[in-house]
């Protein structure tokens, strides 16, 4: 199971505008978290540690570790709202997951054992079609990472997600086709000299299939 990036909190005070101001004033973001069979919890967290978090990217499907005055809550963010013109974060909802909860996660995928692989040996190109997938997973059973084992795959060989092992109680988003992860090609000058084989072979057959062109005079 993944470990969870930590996001430190402090419980405040309050709500309302006057208090979300005063808590702005003193550089946090005012927050809730609520759910987990528990009652909603009004929080402030570091403005400089939200935004860096942020700027990461997909922060509303990353699975934190949020601790209230040193309590810890597993949550997800749900909603993050902005200043309209400076486009930075003013208020925060955490949604608290217990370990039953099934949330929906990109998880990255990793490639293995690429020596092994003889298409990969002669020179052939791993081409990856999705550095991570969408899976709807259950919170107390996260993967790190999906695993790809490229152990004696050749040139022309194609990884769907159907090739990867995945969690029990684990599924991906796309549930309508066996997409593609990756695939092995052939090396650029291979495919370039197959292509310019081609043409000539082409070429020699329309030049046996012409017949002679007899002129009558």
């Amino acid at each position: 199971m993944a470990e969870n990036p930590i996001l430190e909190a402090v419980a405040r005070d309050g709500t309302g505008k006057g208090a979300a101001r005063a808590a702005r004033r003193e550089g946090m973001v005012p927050g809730v978290i609520y759910g987990g069979n528990k009652e909603p919890v009004t929080i402030a967290v570091k403005f400089n540690e939200l935004l860096k978090m942020l700027k990461k990217g997909k922060f509303l499907s990353t699975l934190l570790t949020l601790k209230v005055d040193g309590e810890e809550n597993t949550v997800i963010c749900r909603a993050v709202q902005r200043d309209t013109v400076k486009d930075l974060p003013t208020h925060v909802d955490f949604l608290r997951l217990s370990d039953r909860s099934r949330i929906n996660l990109y998880i990255p995928v990793v490639f293995e054992n690429e020596d092994a692989s003889p298409g990969l040996s002669s020179g052939g190109v791993l081409t990856v079609v999705r550095s991570e997938v969408e899976l709807k997973v259950t919170a107390n059973a996260i993967p790190e990472q999906l695993v790809v084992d490229l152990t004696g795959k050749e040139v022309g060989d194609t990884i769907n997600i159907s090739d990867i092992d995945l969690p029990k109680g684990t599924r991906p988003m796309i549930t309508d086709r066996d997409f593609v992860i990756a695939n092995i090609q052939p090396p650029s000058g291979l495919a370039s000299q197959k292509d310019d084989d081609e043409e000539d072979n082409e070429t020699e057959v329309i030049e046996q299939d012409v017949d002679p062109i007899e002129v009558e005079e």
